[in-house]
């Protein structure tokens, strides 16, 4: 019943002519310029191991959320052996030990080593945007500038609303490094506007980052469209980079299957515990993410 009506959910919004149109009716902004599916941008996809962001339907990142060594390593098990999950999230901020550099650095090269070649991304969600652990900027910097010297990271995400010179200096050792950028803005009260969605998407890009992302916490259903709506004009209009936009909780679970549709590259999946509201199974939202890419292909 749960997989139907989820297809069923999708059937529907993927049966709307344009998302611009739909916005329209159900928000007060104006609606952009009318685009076409032959306007997208073609994506600057970005190639991690065997993994290829940003060509085909989603690629599905599967968070840790264990607070010990032996949790994550069980988790990182599971998401290697499991052939839904395209990439790892290695989520440092739930553990025990999340501000010790060298104990982090020492299990990520174990995490890297179970998931038998899937790509790491590197994660401090900051108690400032969810994470359930509080940090200073400067520490924050300093925390990710030793992690990324121990070379375990495949992907950084890097908070936009750190201290700038933070964030600057972190992008520019991580590509030294050979390590992409996946800038990231998180809100778990409310759903900006979509024009400021779309300046925060653009200002990441503006400081260097390799995957734009936005996640939000939707009201009802319109704000769900606000969300979309930014990722189309994102993805039709100003950026070739991989999109990574969600909306969160029960109302925003369409938003983590129908990305393919707007311009996302990554979606969220969960084995086991979520680390946000709304995530789905893995199993499930593979199914999803291949019917679509399907319909998309004219399969």
């Amino acid at each position: 019943m749960k997989r139907h009506l989820i297809f069923s959910a999708v059937a529907l919004l993927a049966g709307q002519p344009l998302l611009a149109d739909v916005v329209s009716a159900a928000t007060d902004t104006p609606s952009p310029k009318t685009e076409t599916a032959s306007a997208i941008k073609s994506v600057h996809s970005i190639t991690i191991r065997n993994v290829v962001i940003g060509d085909g339907a989603p690629k599905i990142a599967v968070p840790t959320t264990g607070s010990t060594a032996a949790q994550v390593l069980d988790q990182a098990r599971q998401v290697g052996s499991n052939k839904d999950a395209d990439i790892i999230e290695y989520r440092i901020d739930y553990l025990d030990f999340a501000y010790d550099a060298n104990e982090v650095a020492k299990l990520g090269k174990q995490v890297a080593e179970a998931v038998h070649g899937k790509p790491v991304i590197l994660t401090f969600r900051t108690g400032a945007e969810g994470g359930p652990k509080p940090i200073k900027d400067e520490d924050y910097g300093n925390l990710y500038s030793a992690l990324i010297e121990a070379g375990f990271a495949d992907l950084l995400d890097v908070e936009m609303f750190r201290d700038e010179k933070v964030v600057k200096r972190l992008v520019d050792e991580a590509h030294k490094a050979g390590v992409k950028v996946i800038m990231s803005n998180h809100d778990f009260h409310k759903t900006p506007p979509t024009e400021e969605m779309v300046s925060r998407l653009r200002r990441q890009q503006e400081l260097g980052a390799d995957v734009l992302k936005i996640a939000v916490m939707p009201r009802d259903p319109g704000d769900v469209l606000k969300l979309e709506d930014a990722t189309w004009q994102m993805r039709s209009r100003y950026t070739d980079r991989p999109l990574m936009t969600m909306s969160m909780a029960s109302p925003g679970v369409i938003s983590r299957l129908s990305g393919e549709l707007f311009g996302q590259s990554i979606t969220v999946g969960k084995i086991g515990q979520a680390s946000a509201p709304g995530q789905v199974d893995v199993k499930e939202l593979r199914a999803v993410l291949d019917t679509i890419h399907e319909s998309v292909q004219g399969n």
